[in-house]
């Protein structure tokens, strides 16, 4: 543990900018090493990578749909 003032300020600081990487990390789904721990084992899919699988699975039966596909563009800018 630092003794002096302007340490014990760069570990804190140090510390929360760590914690907002692995959060970070957490929402955009990115492998952490900090995180893994026993070496070989399978990891699971964690945070925004199994939202974003979940959305992969969901949307692969809507693959080449087009939803505006019976509209040109002088109806969308009607539209609009």
């Amino acid at each position: 543990m630092p003794i002096e003032s302007g340490h014990k300020t760069q570990l804190l600081w140090n510390m929360i900018n760590d914690f907002i990487q692995t959060y970070k990390n957490m929402i955009s789904g990115r492998f952490d090493s900090k995180r893994v721990m026993g070496g070989g084992a399978r990891q699971e899919l964690a945070g925004g990578a199994k939202i974003k699988a979940s959305f992969f699975n969901l949307y692969a039966e809507f693959e080449g749909y087009r939803a505006c596909s019976d509209y040109n563009d002088m109806y969308i800018q009607k539209a609009i």
